[in-house]
């Protein structure tokens, strides 16, 4: 039976941030930890899957709620935006951690989520992670770094249309001896074709099954 608890904390200027934990196994062990984008929440189809993929398997799923649509957030920065998403996640993670114990980490984020992602990454707690890289924003030094500069295992899937695809920094992620990518011909930002929803839901499939082998 499939258990949810949902708490609120304080973030980035005190606004209060949500996050849910899924559970189907009380015992469990392993964790997910969704880091989703600004307009694509852990609602979107690639969460949705890969959310009942992991609880399917035993595995608890910690979705990270960011509100960054919200009014509060309308006059923020683009540098400001960024320092909320590496606060807020940290403060959501610390405080789903806190009382609840783990041995295994999967990290799964998309855009905006993989600049928050990187920054977990360099925490002792995730050193031997699985980390999942969703549309990543290679155009950023710090995610660039973070992902050619890991040893943990790791996928990265990204489309040659999307505006954060760098061809020479991701090829030289071919050649990194923990990391299997996947790049889409003519695939965006959403993981899509345009105009073509069968072969964008051929995409998602793609994805989820990668991400399920792995």
């Amino acid at each position: 039976m499939e258990e949810v608890n949902s708490n609120e904390v304080s973030g980035y200027k005190e606004k209060r941030i949500r996050y849910s934990i899924f559970s189907t196994n009380k015992d469990s062990r392993s964790l997910v930890i969704m880091f989703p984008g600004l307009g694509y929440t852990v609602h979107g189809p690639l969460f949705h899957f890969a959310t009942g993929l992991y609880l399917n398997k035993g595995i608890d799923v910690l979705q990270l709620e960011y509100p960054y649509g919200d009014s509060f957030y309308e006059d923020f920065t683009y540098k400001q935006l960024v320092e909320a998403v590496i606060y807020d996640s940290g403060a959501m993670i610390d405080h789903a951690l806190k009382d609840r114990e783990y041995e295994n980490f999967y990290l799964i984020g998309k855009s905006l989520g993989t600049i928050a992602m990187s920054n977990e990454l360099k925490k002792s707690q995730f050193k031997d992670a699985k980390a999942v890289w969703l549309t990543p924003l290679l155009k950023r030094d710090d995610v660039w770094s973070a992902m050619k500069d890991s040893s943990v295992k790791g996928l990265c899937f990204i489309g040659d249309h999307d505006h954060q695809y760098i061809e020479d920094r991701f090829k030289q992620l071919d050649y990194h001896p923990s990391m299997k990518t996947r790049l889409y011909p003519k695939v965006y930002h959403g993981m899509d074709y345009e105009g073509d929803i069968l072969k964008s839901i051929d995409v998602l499939k793609d994805i989820i099954g990668e991400i399920d082998q792995f």
